[in-house]
């Protein structure tokens, strides 16, 4: 097996391997880790990643009993015509010795009130988890986003690096064709040809020449576009693109076929939905049960600021714990619990479409490495023989043993044949490029991590957000 095919037998994985290793070129390094700090979407990305945090200590907040403090300053009247007045009236008008209850009552309370839901249920612990996992999900979301970007400015750039070498050979082809128009014009003053000769080969130039343009046209185009990814305003692109034919990536490696797609990060973002959607349902499911909340006062309260901080007289607190079971408003309820069931069905066939997808794709880019480069040496042995005829063509016209159109034909057929290998070979770097995106690589060491995979670092990171509640 040639060293570049795909390695399915092995224990190695090219999925975890980090985009600065895969790439040699240090151009395109340069340009892949410009574009992670200014690639746009990626920003946007990161700020819902932050959003998605947000969310969790959120949940992780109402598990917490609510604890407040403060201070009430008020004043009451009781009417007269009123029980509450009737009853002071009936009673002694004298708080103390000398001092008479105040017609208009001031109210000074210092203290602070304690609520608590009680989680028996689980579920505000689910909620809790369901969020985590979303979070989780949006950091694969966020790596996804990596691999796509390593992948297309990989591929972008060496589709420019292509478009140079087709210049070069354009540039190259129209000096042997204006050769051969100068010879053409020697034979037709010596009368061995005829003016329609000399008209055909200086057509074939005047066309190469305006083919020039075109491809400079797509160069332009092709490092707009890698400007675009990088997230800079145009200009022009450092680039390597000599020794393009001999130009080779690193083996693609698969690993153990259970290795296969557990790299990727769309599958595991879509296993994390897929978790966080069951918790929503059992979170739903709770809402069925009673519910238990306590909820508590403590603090001073008096009439006058004088007497308020007089303890025990001042002190007041109060304790409640509620029982609480819906009856008739369980429709709702029945309706959120549908709607979070739906939802997971609707994960469970998104994450078994993901991985479908991503098998798919996993195995026709192998299939395109493997038959691109087979492809490449038969394209590369008539490129050869192509340019053998060139001269021999030449020979035997000057010889008049062949006819100016079987120079004109020949020139032309190793011209295309030239721009076919550098398109092939072009496919053929962009096949590894896919092959190494479609296992999931690209997004490891992407912002100077170890490599490792995130699912590494799934329970630390759950450890942390839960902060040991």
């Amino acid at each position: 097996m040639p060293a570049n095919f795909p390695d399915t037998a092995g224990t190695k994985n090219s999925g975890v391997i980090g985009w600065k290793e895969y790439f040699k070129d240090p151009n395109l390094t340069s340009l892949i880790g410009t574009a992670l700090q200014n690639n746009q979407e990626l920003n946007i990305l990161l700020q819902e990643i932050e959003a998605s945090k947000a969310e969790v200590r959120a949940r992780k907040g109402a598990i917490l009993p609510f604890v407040s403090a403060g201070t009430t300053a008020g004043l009451d009247k009781v009417g007269r015509h009123t029980a509450a007045g009737a009853a002071e009236d009936n009673t002694a008008n004298e708080i103390a010795a000398g001092k008479a209850i105040p017609t208009n009552t001031p109210n000074f309370v210092f203290g602070g009130t304690f609520d608590w839901e009680v989680d028996i249920w689980r579920k505000l612990r689910n909620e809790r988890d369901a969020a985590i996992l979303r979070y989780l999900g949006t950091q694969e979301g966020r790596n996804f986003m990596i691999t796509n970007i390593v992948a297309e400015i990989a591929q972008t750039y060496y589709e420019l690096v292509a478009f140079d070498n087709q210049l070069i050979i354009l540039n190259r082809t129209i000096e042997i064709q204006k050769n051969a128009l100068e010879a053409v014009k020697l034979q037709k003053a010596n009368a061995r040809v005829t003016e329609l000769a000399v008209r055909r080969f200086e057509a074939e130039v005047l066309k190469n020449k305006s083919r020039l343009f075109k491809i400079k046209q797509q160069i332009t185009v092709t490092e707009n576009k890698l400007n675009y990814l990088v997230g800079r305003y145009p200009q022009p692109v450092k680039r390597r693109s000599e020794g393009f034919d001999q130009m080779m990536l690193s083996r693609i490696n698969t690993g153990l076929p259970v290795q296969l797609l557990r790299n990727r990060p769309d599958v595991r973002r879509a296993e994390l939905e897929l978790a966080a959607t069951g918790l929503d349902v059992k979170a739903a499911a709770a809402r069925f049960y009673p519910s238990l909340s306590i909820a508590g006062a403590l603090g001073l309260q008096s009439f006058s600021l004088g007497s308020a901080f007089n303890a025990p007289a001042s002190v007041m607190y109060a304790a409640a714990a509620n029982v609480m079971a819906p009856l008739i408003n369980r429709s709702a309820i029945k309706a959120a619990f549908l709607g979070a069931s739906a939802r997971q069905i609707g994960a469970i066939y998104t994450y078994q479409q993901t991985v479908l997808k991503a098998y798919i794709e996993t195995v026709n880019q192998l299939a395109q490495i493997k038959n691109y480069g087979q492809s490449y040496d038969l394209k590369a042995q008539q490129v050869a023989a192509l340019n053998d005829s060139i001269s021999i063509a030449g020979q035997l016209f000057f010889n008049a043993r062949a006819d100016y159109t079987e120079v004109l034909f020949t020139q032309r057929d190793a011209l295309e044949s030239k721009m076919d290998l550098v398109e092939l070979k072009q496919e053929q770097l962009s096949a590894f490029v896919k092959a190494y995106k479609a296992l999931g690589g690209g997004y490891n060491r992407a912002a100077g991590g170890s490599g490792n995979s995130t699912k590494m670092a799934v329970p630390k990171v759950v450890g942390e957000l839960k902060g040991g509640s």
